[in-house]
């Protein structure tokens, strides 16, 4: 069942993870089947929150460009390699099809055969020898089984059409005959007598019983069919293994994971029209055609906590995109139909979440709640950031009747289990809440870190300082910021590119500016630092 895919931004924080999964929860309950998503792994926060009330950490979503899986490809049904190329040809005929997909018996896809490669069998391969199996010598000739005793038949073709004495004098039949005849009651004993590997009687005709005693001591093979000798001797053949006509090498195909646009020139190119699909474990899927490429479906997605193109997930120029739900400035996602678009100046996703819950009249699960809790305390810095809003506060009052917490002491555990910085790498702990804004033209890469102890940050001040620096000529920024911000004295110090201080200095309206100056009351990238970097970015070009 196809489901729309909920995500948050490419560094996933606490808000946008619990937002993508409150939402989904929400959806789900309104019949619109929807799974969460994450860009990226989780920070330490994050898992606290996740651990505490006890929900899986939703998996990882490297793209959302269009697969080979989002395509309405033909199921076709496959068809076994044991199974007899008359049967095949019966099945392409029936289902008017032009290839037919060949499997093991375990599903996993053994070749194709075309109604060319039937064809090209019937005049190229040697018609006398025979290998397959008792069945599907019976399914080619609507055979009846008088006797069996090998379930394969291996051996060579011979009309019975001489004398018995001349069959003796010439010694053509052999134990691996395969005989084919009429009622010819002499015939058949010397053919059992020397134990030929099968008996095909022809025209229905009886064969006696002492015969059939017999053949039975000798254990020979007898099958009776309706048809007459002539056309038994010319499609005796058909009965053959489709896995000996079947093209089993150099095949096209293609994975359901394959994204589309990576084998579009391969398609195009190709002198074949029918492509098989296969599953990451080999399994055969279905046929792909040209026309399966027109108007291919596209990914479902919802975006929370983010409306910027290169916040979001690769690809999502290839997706439909069908709401987005957020509280940060309006950005560059752009779609081809309107959608719901729910932009709210509150401090927390998670707050217009709830918003949507009451709104519908749905019930909110003990755990959503305390994610829904943790995203907004997370967000608004427990009230302190200039983003909160009496939203923000009234809505946490209405979760906590839901979820029993101790709000202070359990927003301090999340805090500190989220500022713990041991294990990291200086890139980890610079790109673990990290964001890339266009602002007035120019890439801008602000990231924030949380912190209770900012020595953790000061003692490796230097190597931050030139990380910075590398990264910015590197990737191409105009200006990049760390902001480290102290949850408790309610303030950020600030790191930038070197290049880069009389525009810090700008700014943040300093009269002198250094790397780690300390910035009283700032503590919201979204409504302090962005907007004062566009305000600097603007007075610069004027």
């Amino acid at each position: 069942m196809k489901h729309n895919l909920i995500f948050g931004h490419k560094t996933p924080d606490t808000d946008s993870v619990c937002a993508a999964i409150a939402l989904a929860e929400l959806k789900n309950k309104l019949n619109e089947v929807s799974v969460p998503y994450i860009l990226g792994h989780i920070n330490k926060e994050t898992e606290f929150v996740l651990n505490y009330f006890n929900v899986e950490v939703p998996n990882i979503l490297d793209n959302v460009r269009i697969q080979i899986k989002d395509l309405d490809y033909d199921r076709v049904k496959p068809f076994n390699k044991n199974k007899s190329v008359h049967f095949a040809y019966f099945n392409m005929s029936e289902n008017k099809l032009r290839t037919l997909p060949i499997i093991d018996d375990e599903g996993f896809l053994a070749g194709i055969v075309t109604m060319k490669d039937i064809a090209m069998s019937l005049i190229n391969t040697d018609q006398q020898h025979l290998c397959t199996s008792y069945d599907n010598i019976l399914e080619t000739l609507i055979g009846k089984s008088i006797l069996r005793f090998d379930e394969i038949i291996d051996g060579e073709i011979t009309v019975a059409s001489l004398e018995t004495k001349t069959l003796r004098e010439s010694a053509i039949l052999n134990k691996k005959s395969i005989v084919i005849m009429g009622d010819r009651r002499e015939v058949i004993k010397y053919a059992i007598e020397i134990g030929v590997r099968l008996i095909i009687i022809t025209g229905d005709m009886e064969v006696s019983p002492d015969l059939i005693k017999q053949a039975e001591k000798n254990r020979v093979n007898i099958i009776s069919t309706p048809y007459q000798t002539y056309y038994t001797a010319k499609n005796i053949s058909l009965s053959k293994y489709v896995k000996d006509i079947m093209k089993g090498r150099d095949i096209m195909m293609f994975s359901d994971d394959d994204y589309l646009n990576d084998c579009k020139e391969d398609i195009e190119h190709s002198k074949h029209s029918k492509f098989p699909i296969i599953s990451s474990e080999k399994k055969y899927l279905g046929m792909l055609n040209r026309n399966n490429l027109i108007n291919p479906q596209r990914k479902k997605v919802i975006l929370v906590d983010h409306n910027e193109m290169n916040q979001s997930a690769d690809g999502l120029d290839e997706a439909e995109i069908l709401e987005v739900i957020d509280h940060h400035k309006i950005g560059d996602i752009r779609t081809s139909i309107p959608i719901s678009f729910r932009n709210t100046p509150v401090g927390s996703s998670n707050t217009i979440i709830y918003q949507m819950y009451m709104e519908n009249n749905i019930k909110i699960e003990k755990n959503t709640a305390g994610l829904m809790i943790s995203g907004i305390i997370s967000d608004t810095l427990l009230f302190k950031s200039p983003t909160t809003t009496e939203a923000d506060r009234r809505t946490v009052d209405e979760l906590l009747k839901i979820v029993n917490i101790d709000l202070y002491k359990y927003a301090m555990e999340m805090f500190k289990a989220g500022t713990a910085l041991d294990g990291y790498t200086i890139e980890e702990i610079l790109f673990q809440d990290f964001k890339k804004f266009n602002l007035s033209y120019k890439n801008v890469g602000i990231s924030q870190v949380f912190t209770l102890d900012i020595n953790q940050i000061m003692n490796k001040k230097d190597e931050f300082i030139s990380l910075i620096d590398t990264i910015t000529a590197d990737k191409e920024y105009y200006l990049m910021i760390m902001a480290v911000t102290d949850i408790v004295n309610e303030g950020s110090y600030i790191f930038y590119s070197s290049d880069k201080e009389r525009l810090v200095k700008a700014i943040f309206e300093e009269e002198t500016i250094y790397q780690g100056i300390y910035i009283d009351k700032c503590v919201s990238r979204k409504k302090q630092i962005v907007p004062r970097i566009i305000n600097a970015l603007k007075a610069m070009r004027g």
